[in-house]
């Protein structure tokens, strides 16, 4: 009872990383709680494939739905999984990704639940409440953390007294931590038919096509972004050369996709993709909140900017002072001088 779940997205027999993420942050929660940590696993054929890898991450009770009509995924059969799971295990926190399945998926369990959502969430804490209207003191509530009035604030959001408190994670904003190989988590095998209507199973999937993406910014462990100050498409190029050469990837803020400088899944920040490169070069970026959203979580900054006084340059762990037209191409020709 009370405890923390974390719905799992499933893709055949592998668990998406945004899940993986998330139960690594529920097991951090569950800790300051107090409570277990318990996740959902809905699909087909997944029995004896997943168990162990989502255990691993610290989970105390794993629930698992395995039926042919589970996947690929569909609203209306998932969403009654949950929504009666809930009314009987009654979680004070319930985790997804802010992925195109959680964007679905949640809102119906809330709505259905009269629980609140929070979307895109960039991070999750639990503190105090004191509400000055009732006068009422909360205790041990989710703070809800995210960007709001187009990322010029963050806003924290609490939830006090419907449950349970909902939230949607973006891949990317947490990192998975394994607690043990080997955890020692109970299995609950769930009659599926118990929890779904054949009413339910009104949509057929008769075709899925899935298309690898043209990057993978957020596996780089170098990225080269670029913003609205690298001036035109041409001048991406050259981040692009440098990008090869490190063999990283090529990574722009909003405003240099608005400008055309570059396609739009390429873009880091809070409407983009989230990453946590080994090392990030912010070319010619101002340094907006929306964008840093995006990678405040990279290890080692490098900031290639005209402006000594750039926002970007406060979070930088190295300033370069300059136009991207002057700098790149010498530390190209340098690292190709000193690079075995």
């Amino acid at each position: 009872m009370n405890n923390v779940f974390v719905y799992c997205e499933i893709d055949k027999y592998t668990i998406e990383e945004v899940s993986c993420e998330l139960l690594t942050k529920g097991r951090k929660l569950a800790n300051e709680l107090g409570v277990q940590l318990e996740a959902i696993a809905a699909g087909h054929g997944i029995t004896g494939k997943v168990e162990k890898e989502i255990l691993s991450y610290g989970v105390d009770k794993l629930h698992v739905f395995d039926d042919e009509r589970l996947y690929p995924y569909t609203s209306k059969p998932h969403t009654s999984i949950l929504v009666n799971l809930f009314k009987q295990e009654q979680p004070q926190i319930c985790l997804m990704g802010a992925t195109v399945i959680g964007r679905d998926l949640g809102p119906r369990v809330s709505s259905s639940l009269h629980s609140g959502l929070t979307a895109d969430c960039t991070s999750l804490e639990i503190g105090d409440y004191d509400d000055r209207k009732s006068g009422k003191h909360y205790e041990g509530l989710l703070y809800q953390i995210r960007p709001a009035f187009g990322g010029n604030i963050v806003a924290t959001i609490v939830n006090p007294d419907n449950r349970p408190q909902m939230a949607t994670v973006r891949s990317g904003v947490m990192k998975a931590e394994k607690v043990a190989e080997y955890y020692n988590g109970e299995i609950i095998y769930q009659e599926v038919a118990k929890f779904v209507p054949d009413t339910d199973y009104v949509v057929k999937v008769l075709e899925r096509h899935v298309e690898k993406a043209n990057n993978n910014l957020k596996g780089a462990p170098i990225v080269v972004a670029g913003g609205y100050g690298v001036g035109s498409k041409e001048n991406f190029d050259l981040l692009r050369k440098l990008a090869d050469e490190l063999h990283g990837e090529v990574g722009a803020s909003r405003a240099a996709v608005d400008a055309g400088f570059c396609e739009h899944d390429l873009q880091i920040g809070q409407t983009g993709v989230t990453v946590r490169p080994k090392v990030y070069i912010a070319c010619g970026i101002s340094g907006a909140i929306q964008h840093v959203a995006g990678m405040r979580e990279s290890g080692i900054v490098i900031s290639i900017n005209t402006d000594p006084d750039a926002p970007i340059n406060q979070i930088a762990d190295y300033v370069i002072t300059g136009s991207v037209e002057e700098v790149i191409p010498k530390m190209i020709k340098y690292y190709k001088e000193n690079s075995k």
